[in-house]
């Protein structure tokens, strides 16, 4: 193997730049050169790419983001699209292909390596709604900066007696919400795996503010509700003021945390190395200290990654 490819693709997160300099580097040391395609699948269908060294990785790892971009791209939904980013890669003289991203990338990924070209897969999500690894790309990144502006909220809710109710990312999975939950101390989680009770939420809520407690959070996974729906019917509900804050894209930026940059550094190594040993159609992940190998096949397949019911059962029992 002499040539490697490598794209990021779908919703940015904070950790892909370290990963990039990892396999730009570990391809550059074991003699391979590195293709750095830009704006994700789009960037095969358009030939956007550019051959990588040290310097184009140099001072990286503390962005946020990609230095590659990502964009969604409709026609690797298609056979003619899957062919022609295929037959592109094969024109370039790759002879592997290194996707980063949530589960339509490693989808996507997949799809490629059937065309013949091997494909590892790396997943980054900060939903961490991806199977088969413990923890994505982005996931710390992203709880410390949730975790931060509700420290930030509690401040100011404490001096007006407020509720806030503070929608965070997760359409299909709720571990962003419940992890924040925990370590930022909010008093209700609401995630789409679970039903709640608005009702009850309520009494909780009242009964906290008659026993002097000066504010209250409420998280909501965006697949569980909207923020200001929520608001308004705690505030019909109890007539207390209700305040929301939407934290979208600002989870997903920002630079990444220690976590993240030597979970992108061994991802990234990880992929090279797969790739030189002939191990396609795999995706990296981690598994408590170590990094596992899953086909892609499973991987995509296998549907969202379920939250841990321990933690669940943590946050019930702390909120209190």
């Amino acid at each position: 193997m002499k040539r490697i490819a490598v794209l990021t693709s779908g919703g940015d997160c904070s950790g892909m730049n370290a990963t990039l300099r990892a396999v730009v580097r570990a391809g550059l040391a074991s003699g391979l050169e590195v293709i750095g395609i830009q704006k994700g699948f789009q960037g095969l269908i358009d030939r956007l790419y550019e051959s990588m060294n040290t310097r184009s990785v140099s001072n990286i790892l503390q962005r946020g983001g990609t230095i590659l971009q990502s964009a969604r791209c409709k026609e690797m939904r298609t056979e003619s699209g899957l062919r022609l980013a295929s037959e592109n890669l094969k024109g370039m003289g790759v002879e592997g292909l290194i996707v980063i991203g949530g589960d339509g990338s490693l989808k996507g990924g997949y799809a490629i390596h059937r065309q013949g070209i091997p494909v590892i897969g790396i997943p980054g999500s900060i939903d961490n709604d991806i199977p088969f690894t413990d923890v994505s790309l982005g996931v710390d990144t992203a709880l410390n900066n949730i975790v931060r502006a509700v420290d930030n909220l509690k401040d100011t809710a404490s001096s007006h007696d407020r509720a806030f109710v503070v929608e965070i990312m997760g359409r299909n999975c709720g571990y962003l919400t419940v992890a924040a939950t925990i370590a930022a101390g909010a008093e209700h989680s609401l995630i789409p795996e679970e039903p709640y009770n608005l009702d009850h939420i309520c009494d909780d809520l009242r009964r906290r503010f008659q026993e002097g407690r000066s504010n209250s959070i409420i998280m909501v996974a965006e697949g569980a509700g909207k923020a200001e729906d929520i608001a308004n019917q705690i505030k019909d509900r109890i007539g207390f003021e209700t305040r929301i804050i939407v934290l979208g894209h600002y989870q997903r930026g920002g630079s990444p945390s220690v976590s993240d940059r030597l979970l992108g550094a061994r991802f990234g190594q990880a992929a090279v190395e797969n790739l030189i040993n002939e191990n396609g159609g795999m995706m990296v992940g981690l598994k408590g200290a170590d990094i596992i190998l899953t086909d892609l096949e499973t991987v995509t397949l296998s549907g969202i990654r379920l939250i841990n019911p321990m933690l669940l059962k943590l946050a019930n029992q702390l909120l209190v």
